[in-house]
């Protein structure tokens, strides 16, 4: 699965060397967690959310034929030059 997401990923951002997947276990259900270069988190969210959106979409119907449950949420990143 994170390869998965990674291969989504890494084709829609500018920066896919900054691309970073976490994978934690709450549960039961497998949470991917998501940071990206700040110039790639619109690209990312999308208009309206829909491009995080279909990739959770995606990422849940993967879930599906692996027998597992996900999420996957988007962390920010804190700018440390402030």
């Amino acid at each position: 699965m994170k390869e998965f997401l990674r291969y989504l990923l890494e084709n829609i951002v500018s920066h896919p060397d900054e691309l970073k997947i976490t994978e934690e276990t709450q549960g039961g259900e497998h949470v991917f967690k998501i940071s990206v270069a700040q110039e790639d988190m619109g690209t990312v969210i999308g208009k309206n959310g829909r491009i995080i959106q279909s990739i959770r979409e995606m990422a849940k119907t993967k879930a599906i034929k692996d027998k597992i449950k996900v999420d996957v949420v988007i962390e920010e990143k804190i700018n440390d030059n402030l």
